[in-house]
């Protein structure tokens, strides 16, 4: 008997540790995206980008469970998925938005193009609620001619006492323009 609540002990305090050393991780640094993701990129286009548009993804990095009393901290994963098998797609702008509308964060120092078929992501931490219960992420693309529209969905992964959450927000397009 007394193994089983050693072990227990153990389990619970390496539980804790993997927790706190999870958290000490913060949000993707404007520039880091580049770097995390150089094998996804490719040139710039030299031609006019003739079609461009944005997407709005609403996320949660908190969640409240019961007002006032109880709040979940989820990490965010912002995916933006080139979906052509031909273009490049430009990303112009990756940026988050707090509950009040405030721009907390941009991703991207200038724009950068996505090979086909690749992804990039920004990570936000768990611990970082900066965003809190209403955040947002708005992204601007371009292409040079007609392309399957991107991807654009974020991924939530969190929890509250032994439960764990997960669940996707997909992009919404607000805008979509043809020269």
């Amino acid at each position: 008997m007394c193994h089983s609540h050693g072990r227990g002990l153990l389990f619970a305090i390496l539980a804790v540790l993997s927790i706190l050393c999870t958290r000490g991780a913060g949000a993707q640094t404007a520039g880091g995206v580049e770097q995390s993701f150089a094998s996804s990129l490719t040139a710039l286009p030299a031609e006019n980008l003739a079609v461009s548009g944005a997407f709005y993804v609403p996320v949660y990095s908190s969640v409240s469970m019961n007002p006032g009393k109880l709040r979940a901290d989820f990490s965010v994963t912002l995916s933006v998925h080139n979906a052509s098998e031909t273009r490049p797609l430009v990303l112009k702008r990756i940026a988050y938005f707090d509950t009040s509308g405030k721009m907390v964060e941009s991703y991207l120092k200038s724009p950068v193009a996505l090979k086909p078929f690749s992804t990039i992501e920004v990570f936000i931490a768990a611990n970082d609620v900066r965003g809190g219960t209403g955040a947002n992420f708005v992204v601007d693309w371009a292409a040079t001619g007609e392309i399957a529209e991107p991807a654009v969905e974020a991924l939530m992964v969190g929890g509250v006492g032994a439960g764990h959450y997960a669940f996707i927000s997909q992009g919404r397009p607000i805008r979509i323009i043809k020269n």
